[in-house]
């Protein structure tokens, strides 16, 4: 048994690792920014929970301490404009903590692709400094290099699914013909494991693939097949550049643009393993093809079981110091509120959580569908991540899950539901409802909140105040509405302002 250190355990493969190690046997500790984000994972007692991150050497002298193996699987994908300096940031951090710790091994989560390769993309080739600068101390590195993972809730599957369920004819880029060899998720999760056992020196490099090489053309081609869907024609085109690619795979597909880009730029050039592993790593020959990979994947998700999501790891660009509605003085600056309370004698608390915690995906927002999806349109125009997330479960609510374009930031059984705003916006915004009995029945006190960022987020906010009785005004009425079924009228009352 090794004592192991997860950084990353949020995100989507690193929430799958986690369970794994633990059935192997391991000690795990996560090192994470918001411990509450953990909350609901079902191993959470099962491990020791550190906050930190992998930027503050305090945090990650405490986190290594003692530590056998860490993991590190955090990166910044989609983050901004300068992620080559925030993840040369990390990387360097954690490799002097992991020495200073006498950690005896880093594992590494990569992008497959050559080194020398002159067309790798600006992604991709952060991707590998990062190993290297992992492994310019001590500390000897193992770097499992992975190009598409296929797996329930996973951002190449989304991508591919949608593009494939959305365009039965598509114009595509040149990139489609390009050599990919796709890996199902659960053989990335054994490759890791294995690399606790991993006893090479300095930095070991390991490419890991499934049996299969592909272009993205046959990879949909097939999709079409797994899931029974008619043949999709593509018509590849040279004037697609990898930016309008990547703005094209977002108008079409959940994913934003900032996230399309990185995965688009991996497809211009081959990703192939060129260099089968050894032991202790699964041989490719034995993983799980391609064909296989996605019909499990698609049954997972059709059944509800879908573990982590792409969607799970949080968005850049938040600062710590931004303002949270949970602030007693709103330290951020002024704050605005509409504010509406629905008394519903007819419904109790846990059913009007139940609608409250329900709301979003495939069902809707109850009012003004039109708005809404509107909304998520123009947002996706201009680079947000728009209104197709979607949720994880229909009915369940976690701490951290992505719910169309907001996130979940609280959730108190009976009590609570609050929700961040992620879609583009002038400021910081937030939609809260707290559950209070009231006699035999409920009250539902919904708050639409937003931290304005100077004159044009006042504009916004004041320029919205028409559609908001139209909105939040309705929204609550048919919340309670649904939670009381056939019973009485509800009762409404509120306002906005600051």
């Amino acid at each position: 048994m090794s004592s192991v250190l997860v950084a990353g355990a949020t995100g989507y493969v690193g929430g799958r690792l986690v369970p794994e190690l633990l059935a192997a046997g391991h000690a795990v500790r996560c090192v994470v920014r918001d411990p509450a984000k953990l909350g609901d994972a079902w191993w959470r007692d099962r491990v020791e929970v550190v906050r930190g991150d992998v930027t503050d050497a305090a945090s990650m002298d405490r986190a290594l301490d003692g530590v056998d193996v860490a993991y590190y699987l955090v990166h910044s994908m989609a983050g901004s404009r300068d992620f080559e300096a925030l993840d040369r940031t990390a990387a360097t951090c954690v490799a002097e903590a992991a020495a200073r710790a006498g950690t005896g091994r880093i594992v590494y989560l990569g992008g497959l692709g050559r080194d020398d390769d002159p067309h790798m993309s600006p992604h991709l080739g952060s991707r590998h400094e990062v190993g290297r600068l992992l492994a310019s101390g001590p500390t000897p590195v193992t770097e499992l290099r992975a190009a598409i993972i296929i797996g329930s809730g996973s951002a190449s599957f989304e991508m591919l699914r949608y593009l494939v369920e959305v365009l039965p004819v598509m114009v595509a880029p040149r990139w489609v013909d390009r050599r990919c060899q796709p890996i199902a998720v659960r053989d990335v999760l054994a490759g890791l494991v294995a690399a606790i056992d991993d006893d090479a020196e300095g930095h070991h490099v390991v490419e890991v693939g499934g049996p299969d090489v592909l272009t993205y053309r046959e990879m949909m081609s097939l999709y079409a097949e797994v899931a029974g869907l008619a043949h999709r024609i593509v018509i590849p085109v040279p004037v697609l550049t990898p930016r309008l690619s990547s703005l094209w795979v977002s108008l079409v597909t959940p994913l934003p643009a900032n996230l399309a880009r990185p995965l688009v730029d991996s497809l211009v050039v081959d990703v192939v393993v060129t260099r089968p592993p050894g032991p202790p790593f699964p041989d490719p020959a034995t993983s799980l093809p391609f064909r296989d990979a996605v019909a499990l994947a698609l049954q997972r998700s059709a059944s509800l079981q879908v573990a982590t999501r792409w969607s799970d790891a949080s968005l850049p660009g938040r600062s710590p110091s931004d303002p949270m509605p949970t602030d007693a003085a709103w330290a951020g600056g002024s704050i605005l509120v509409d504010e509406k309370v629905v008394e519903a004698p007819g419904a109790t608390p846990e059913s009007l959580f139940r609608v409250v915690a329900g709301i979003g995906g495939d069902r809707g927002w109850y009012v003004t569908r039109l708005l809404w999806e509107a909304r998520g349109w123009i947002d996706k125009l201009v680079g947000g991540v728009g209104m197709r997330r979607g949720r994880r479960h229909p009915d369940e609510l976690w701490i951290g899950d992505a719910l169309d374009f907001w996130r979940v930031e609280a959730v108190e059984p009976d009590r609570l539901v609050r929700l961040r705003a992620e879609m583009r916006l002038p400021g910081q915004a937030w939609l809260e409802w707290r559950i209070e009995p009231d006699g035999a029945g409920g009250r539902l006190e919904q708050r639409a909140i937003f931290a304005p960022k100077g004159l044009a987020g006042r504009a916004y906010w004041y320029a919205l105040l028409p559609f908001h009785a139209v909105i939040f005004g309705r929204l609550a009425a048919r919340l309670t509405a649904a939670a009381t079924a056939a019973s009485g009228p509800a009762t409404v009352s509120g306002g906005a302002g600051p």
